[in-house]
């Protein structure tokens, strides 16, 4: 006789991806709302910026031209923006705890659930 897997209801089917989707939306906004992560933080923009105040040369500006950009205005604060490279300790321990917790809960729930399809299969031998 083959294994036959307990069945899921079709409401539990739903909870499951309705669950799952608001779990990928979260992990991929979340940081974005928290200010965690996107582009750069720190815009430092020049007043009444020229292409050479901006330090683009006549290939760059070129380049500008070729994706519709020709007011050196325009990518003042593309062209002027830095990154925000500072470092926490609290949001690197808190990101750890995080991960090596949903290490444990995976492994915990995983070694459950295979004990209970070798009982079921095998019978508890």
């Amino acid at each position: 006789m083959a294994y036959q897997p307990p069945r899921q209801g079709l409401a539990a089917q739903i909870i499951d991806v309705a669950v799952l989707l608001v779990m990928t939306v979260g992990a991929l906004y979340l940081p974005l709302y928290l200010g965690l992560a996107g582009a750069a933080k720190n815009p430092q923009p020049i007043d009444n910026p020229t292409w050479e105040a901006l330090g683009q040369n006549a290939a760059e500006q070129a380049q500008w031209q070729a994706l519709g950009i020709t007011d050196p205005a325009a990518a003042n604060d593309i062209i002027t923006a830095r990154f925000d490279y500072s470092f926490s300790w609290a949001a690197l321990i808190i990101m750890a705890v995080l991960v090596i917790g949903y290490f444990v809960l995976v492994v915990r729930l995983s070694d459950k659930e295979y004990r209970e399809v070798i009982d079921e299969r095998f019978g508890g031998q």
